[in-house]
């Protein structure tokens, strides 16, 4: 007697099917003005992060403490380009240059305000969450949820790779757009 278990598939953060994952993001997301609020909101997010960091090692005193943001974002560039098309590699590179631009424009803060960079992780995870009381077109993702069930691991593989699918649904996917 044969017992077949039902296994869900790993997910990776190396080998991600960005297309696969871009057509998840539809079910949800299909809808214009939630992916230019998401777009806000995880630039808000990581906006905390990396002025955390650009922050705490200015205060240290570090040489060069800017390298320390460039190559975040250069590795997380890299990590998006294995498996996003070049088009939204080149969107997100531009995209991170602004935004690197921005965190490193702030002036050295006094230590007692860093911890106030935190505050827009937050924020930022809360307006995504109103979006989608504000858009609120979805598609039966019961089908999505079997190659890319709803946990960490999903959650971990949106973490990176969001930014690039709002590009590529904002930049280049107008055919996609509702309203």
């Amino acid at each position: 007697m044969s017992t077949e278990t039902t296994r869900t598939p790993r997910l990776s953060l190396l080998r991600v099917d960005f297309a696969e994952l871009y057509s998840r993001h539809l079910g949800r997301h299909s809808q214009f003005g939630i992916n230019v609020g998401h777009l806000i909101a995880l630039y808000a997010i990581w906006f905390g992060v990396y002025a955390v960091v650009d922050q705490t090692a200015r205060l240290l005193g570090m040489p060069a403490s800017w390298m320390i943001v460039v190559a975040m974002a250069v590795t997380y560039l890299a990590t998006v380009c294995i498996n996003a098309p070049p088009s939204v590699c080149l969107a997100t590179g531009a995209f991170l240059t602004v935004f690197v631009a921005s965190v490193l424009a702030q002036p050295r803060l006094p230590a007692w305000t860093i911890p106030a960079f935190l505050i827009l992780i937050p924020a930022g995870y809360k307006f995504q969450a109103w979006n989608h009381k504000v858009w609120t077109a979805a598609a039966d993702m019961s089908e999505f949820n079997k190659r890319f069930p709803p946990g960490r691991d999903l959650n971990l593989i949106l973490l990176i790779y969001e930014v690039p699918i709002c590009l590529n649904y904002l930049l280049f996917r107008r055919a996609d757009w509702r309203r």
